[in-house]
């Protein structure tokens, strides 16, 4: 089937009257929010309930889908991505989907995007760089709006002109959702890696998403039901971030002293939440004088935000930087104290106990999750196993320093607790299910750009 490759249509929306529908979307959404919530709070026990049970009641994931024959000239594809947990799954979904091309003879696909400078490495022209915004750490919705108005304006001027074959969102859903409706306003089919949690708070987001995608891929077991129902077409592909996990298994170090803070890739969230982290662990090595503590990530870009927390927190003498080499650094330590986020899989990998903190900005977003939240937890390992295995708590301002450190004490020090930890990590990662999603995705991708349509959910 040779998929469609029209240039600019005559007729077609221009690029900025497309972004403008879309902001009038958003404020339309906006005024309709009161009677949303309203209606949620009147159904709210029953999507709890709902939830609950789809938690017990993991699948597998699909195979990946066959394809027709593929085109003898190259495929345009958009890829998109906004911060560096997305851009490294994007990263892995190009790579899936070349080996795939290249095993049915197909040429390189030409591919152009957003993202950041892995994905410009990986090949990908880029139209935009929200990746790097993301990573300096500019914050606040209405000071960052005109930027990706301006960001979707140069998106849909390539998806008008260029007219790629199918358009590859990753993760990030209030960029996506709407470049999605822009992408299919132009007759680009979009595919979504990493489904936004829905099911996780403000649930009446899906009527919006259902019109924003035509296949929306999961990677937590229970997703796919709960979108089925309310009429997405999605698939389970798995977790990408197996993908990208070292081979080795996971080493239990029991005589690590090591307490590993992980505060978060943007720079937003690590501003937020490390100086409470080390707050935390300056309290706990009253108790605990052995206790060794590292400051880990993943990125060593972030190694001057990182510092600067460290050296205003007074904790230059006790608490050590670890860059880069994450899994290293989680193989020689004995517990964690880590914001919730893709980082709890790299967690679960090394079977690693850990306390986990979401610190809000502000005590009206600490009340909106505790009302509007539909989740009976808010990490991936406890949702994944159905019950806690590590604990969490959501607050803003100080919060629950106490309760906290009293946790990080039966996590460190605790063996009956260090033990059913494990158990429950175990049980967590068994229900995560093999790697190989990046492949799975690819199929879907490479499906919808060769016009062959999901099935309609049942």
């Amino acid at each position: 089937m040779e998929p469609q490759r029209a240039g600019r249509r005559r007729g077609a929306v221009p690029p900025r009257a497309a972004v403008g529908f879309e902001l009038a979307r958003a404020v339309g959404a906006l005024a309709l929010l009161p009677a949303r919530v309203f209606d949620f709070a009147m159904r709210s026990d029953a999507l709890r309930e709902e939830l609950a049970s789809e938690l017990h009641r993991p699948i597998e994931p699909e195979p990946a889908p066959a394809h027709s024959a593929p085109p003898e000239r190259p495929l345009r594809l958009f890829v998109s991505c906004a911060e560096a947990s997305g851009e490294a799954h994007a990263v892995s979904l190009i790579a899936a989907l070349r080996a795939r091309l290249a095993l049915l003879g197909a040429p390189e696909p030409e591919l152009t995007g957003l993202g950041g400078r892995r994905l410009r490495a990986a090949g990908v022209r880029l139209a935009g760089e929200p990746v790097e915004r993301a990573a300096m750490g500019f914050e606040g919705m209405l000071g960052a709006l005109p930027y990706y108005l301006g960001l979707l304006e140069s998106a849909a001027r390539v998806l008008r002109d260029e007219r790629p074959d199918a358009c590859a969102l990753v993760d990030s859903p209030a960029l996506h959702t709407p470049l999605g409706h822009i992408a299919r306003r132009y007759g680009v089919p979009v595919v979504h890696h990493v489904a936004p949690q829905l099911w996780g708070w403000a649930p009446w987001r899906v009527a919006g998403y259902r019109r924003a995608v035509d296949r929306a891929l999961t990677i937590l077991p229970f997703e796919r039901a709960w979108l089925e129902r309310r009429g997405v077409r999605a698939h389970h592909v798995g977790h990408p971030l197996l993908d990208q996990l070292p081979q080795a298994p996971p080493r239990a170090d029991e005589a690590s002293r090591t307490l590993v803070l992980l505060p978060g890739s943007r720079a937003g969230i690590i501003d937020r939440n490390l100086p409470w982290m080390l707050s935390a662990a300056a309290r706990l090595r009253l108790e605990v004088p052995e206790l060794d503590v590292e400051v880990a990530h993943a990125d060593p870009v972030q190694r001057a935000r990182l510092a600067a927390h460290v050296a205003r927190s007074g904790a230059q003498g006790w608490a050590r930087l670890a860059l880069g080499d994450l899994h290293g650094t989680l193989a020689r330590a004995r517990a964690a104290l880590s914001v919730s986020g893709t980082v709890l899989i790299d967690l679960l990998h090394q079977r690693l106990p850990a306390v986990v903190v979401y610190r809000l900005a502000s005590r009206a977003e600490a009340a909106l999750a505790r009302h509007l939240l539909v989740a009976p937890f808010f990490s991936s390992v406890n949702l994944l196993a159905a019950r806690q295995v590590y604990p969490e708590f959501c607050f803003a301002g100080e919060g629950p320093m106490e309760a906290v450190c009293a946790a990080l004490r039966g996590c460190y020090n605790d063996p009956a607790w260090r033990r059913s930890c494990r158990q429950g990590l175990d049980l967590a990662a068994r229900r995560l299910g093999p790697a190989g999603a990046s492949e799975r995705a690819a199929a879907h991708l490479l499906a919808a750009a060769l016009g062959e349509r999901s099935p309609i959910p049942t």
